[in-house]
């Protein structure tokens, strides 16, 4: 069960990610997309299913966004009338910053914390707007639109999730990439464990280096407060375009020059990412075992094209097989 494993600090957790269908669309349309998505997921059989809360995220950069932000259906709304014949856990993300406390107390009553788990997200630091998840969360922080401060924050809707009747299991994002601007990541994750996060996702991984040093950052400051780390999944999504890149280097995912670089000159550039996510995962679930941490991945599929959706299937089975996946607590200090 995922929540046990979660709990249990176990190694090796396999998630899948997607977002849900755009609104506005026919029932019928939903529908059928969300069969289809069900039968893939079926044959994949993940631990569990991220579900990512969209927003649109112009307010954190002043550069263009290289694709349109098309509002997405609401994450557990989907689940629940799309998805209910499915039977693998939900990751359900939700933004906070663009709620109140009443709305939040809402979302909380719907939620169902003894079959799934929830990701929260705030506005991200460098912005006084509100965020939303990192998303392919596949793991940048996008914001709202609008100009009003953020009426609820991250902080706060920890301890509603914590004061709740059934406190459900909820975990945070990880950003590597801001941890190598700011140096400062390793004290956000302690920050939001003492908040309550008993799991971290990590925003889309291309850069081992910068992956492995947050990774080697929140190992020592978890060990000097006599903590077990608690797991980490890295998640990973196929590139499929030039432009598709653009994209991702907008949402703050970093490519390391040597990426970029073989990325650009590949004849089949879909095809050499995936390769590429196998290889930063190994590296970097090699560093993560040295360190005791307990590691797990998640494979996004944000694309609505059909090669780049069925490339999310091929690395999702690849990483899922890799040895050295085990359903234990790795090694690590004494609590």
């Amino acid at each position: 069960m995922l929540l046990d494993r979660i709990r249990n600090r176990s190694d090796g957790l396999r998630l899948y990610g997607l977002t849900p269908p755009k609104r506005g669309q026919d029932p019928a349309k939903i529908r059928a997309i969300a069969e289809t998505q069900m039968r893939r997921i079926a044959d994949l059989a993940p631990d569990g299913l991220v579900l990512y809360d969209l927003q649109d995220e112009a307010a954190r950069t002043g550069v263009e966004r290289p694709f349109p932000f098309l509002p997405t259906l609401e994450p557990m709304d989907y689940a629940r009338d799309y998805l209910a014949g499915l039977s693998v856990p939900k990751v359900f993300y939700k933004c906070v910053a663009n709620l109140s406390r009443e709305d939040f107390r809402a979302w909380l009553d719907a939620c169902s914390p003894d079959e799934d788990a929830y990701v929260l997200v705030g506005a991200p630091a460098s912005m006084s707007r509100p965020g939303v998840v990192p998303g392919a969360q596949p793991q940048s922080a996008p914001g709202l639109a609008g100009g009003s401060a953020p009426s609820l924050a991250l902080p706060e809707a920890y301890g509603l999730m914590r004061q709740s009747a059934v406190p459900a299991c909820f975990g945070g994002v990880a950003i590597a990439e801001r941890h190598a601007r700011k140096e400062d990541e390793d004290e956000r994750l302690l920050a939001k464990h003492a908040g309550g996060c008993r799991f971290f996702i990590s925003q889309t991984v291309y850069d081992a280096g910068a992956t492995k040093s947050l990774l080697s950052d929140y190992a020592l400051r978890f060990a000097r407060e006599r903590l077990q780390p608690v797991p980490l999944i890295l998640s990973f999504s196929p590139c499929g375009s030039l432009k598709t890149m653009e994209f991702m280097k907008w949402l703050g995912i970093s490519f390391p020059r040597w990426v970029e670089n073989d990325l650009w000159h590949s004849r089949d550039i879909l095809a050499k990412s995936v390769e590429l996510a196998q290889h930063v995962f190994a590296d970097v679930r090699a560093f993560a075992q040295e360190k005791g941490i307990p590691i797990g991945v998640n494979v996004e599929s944000v694309s609505i094209r059909k090669d780049e959706i069925e490339a999310s299937c091929e690395l999702f089975t690849r990483l899922a097989e890799m040895p050295g996946r085990s359903s234990g607590a790795p090694r690590g200090i004494p609590n």
